[in-house]
């Protein structure tokens, strides 16, 4: 697959972007030419588009793959794989969503539970109240996330433009540190 500069730049951004979320480059550039990609592609055609290793992209493959990102197909007398991702953007981010979620809120949430009980054991308020206020807003938010994330993207769309709109009746923004 050879990319239009619009493509390079979106895919060399998207790697920026991932490293900057924690992914590592490689695994964002993958994902995000298979993104740009009208058709599934093999590892080999993926090292060549991002002039990669292929050994790299095997890597990067197996994470996408473990985040539930891509898909892997194969095609009758070619023993190749064949990568895809899903183009509706709405499935990426909830995919996203639900593996950090699985992978960092609710392990969280069962530190802070437990040691929630710890402090209150111990006797220290001061614990008890801090690890009990950042228990309750992951709790609250792990609820919200768990109404909404089987709810049809148009339902979603429009949660969205409810929620923007709603703001004009919405006490105004604090002001930030310093600011008078």
């Amino acid at each position: 697959m050879a990319l239009s500069k619009v493509g390079r730049e979106f895919v060399l951004h998207w790697g920026e972007m991932g490293s900057r979320w924690g992914v590592n480059r490689t695994v964002a550039q993958v994902h995000a030419l298979l993104y740009l990609a009208a058709e599934p592609m093999t590892a080999e055609e993926i090292a060549d588009a991002l002039s990669v290793a292929r050994s790299n992209v095997s890597t990067s493959l197996k994470e996408l793959q473990n985040w539930e990102l891509v898909q892997a197909t194969q095609r009758m007398g070619d023993r190749r794989d064949f990568f895809s991702t899903s183009h509706d953007v709405w499935e990426l981010f909830l995919t996203v969503v639900q593996q950090r979620v699985g992978r960092e809120i609710e392990p969280t949430i069962a530190a802070l539970d437990r040691l929630a009980i710890e402090a209150r054991k111990e006797k220290d308020t001061l614990m008890t109240s801090r690890v009990g206020d950042m228990l309750a807003f992951l709790k609250e938010t792990h609820g919200w996330y768990e109404q909404i994330k089987g709810l049809p993207t148009s339902t979603l769309r429009n949660l969205m433009s409810v929620g923007a709109g709603i703001t004009q009746w919405l006490p105004k923004q604090r002001k930030a540190k310093g600011e008078r």
